[in-house]
């Protein structure tokens, strides 16, 4: 299979979004999921996003990043290896196998929870939170509770979309937001 090139200017959106793909009524009737799978298995883009988050974040002095489940491990980890810096997984309330330390927030119809393990961060530690999306900003506002209950900074929050139309941003209380790609 022939392979995208990256475009040799800094990151296009438009190259970005062409690999992302819209499925309507998914996972409920109403919601436009954006699929990030095309991204991933196209190697030169999934790449290209690394190379861009690394070179927005690298003179930051990050200790670590705080990845959501499940699409942010996957940045997260490649993220964190090309930083040098500790990979940190927000899960689901349950998921995790040792003591955590938990946040519960409003959903629409009803509350979620996000957990990290007690000894995840030192306190002080510079962390970023990083996510595939940002949509109304629920889970990235109580994982930003969960790396100030342990005592962390947060840098930054930082996307590989963010959905505008949602107004996440303005439900993160004014912490600095970051997204490769708005749509």
């Amino acid at each position: 299979m022939p392979r995208t090139l990256r475009p040799s200017s800094k990151l296009d959106p438009a190259w970005l979004q062409a690999a992302i793909r819209n499925i309507p009524d998914f996972p409920k009737p109403g919601i436009l999921f954006r699929d990030i799978t095309p991204l991933l298995h196209d190697a030169a883009r999934f790449q290209a996003v690394i190379r861009a988050f690394a070179e927005h974040y690298r003179a930051r002095r990050l200790q670590a990043i705080a990845a959501i489940e499940a699409r942010g491990f996957i940045l997260g980890g490649a993220l964190a290896c090309a930083l040098g810096v500790s990979f940190l997984p927000v899960r689901k309330r349950g998921k995790l196998p040792w003591n955590t330390c938990r946040v519960t927030y409003d959903l629409e119809y009803g509350t979620d929870t996000v957990e990290m393990h007690r000894d995840a961060i030192r306190p002080g530690e510079r962390v970023l939170i990083l996510d595939d999306v940002l949509a109304t900003g629920g889970t990235s506002r109580a994982t930003a509770e969960l790396v100030q209950q342990l005592h962390g900074t947060v840098v930054e929050l930082a996307f590989l979309i963010e959905l505008k139309a949602l107004g996440g941003r303005q439900r993160l209380h004014g912490l600095p937001v970051y997204a490769l790609l708005q749509l």
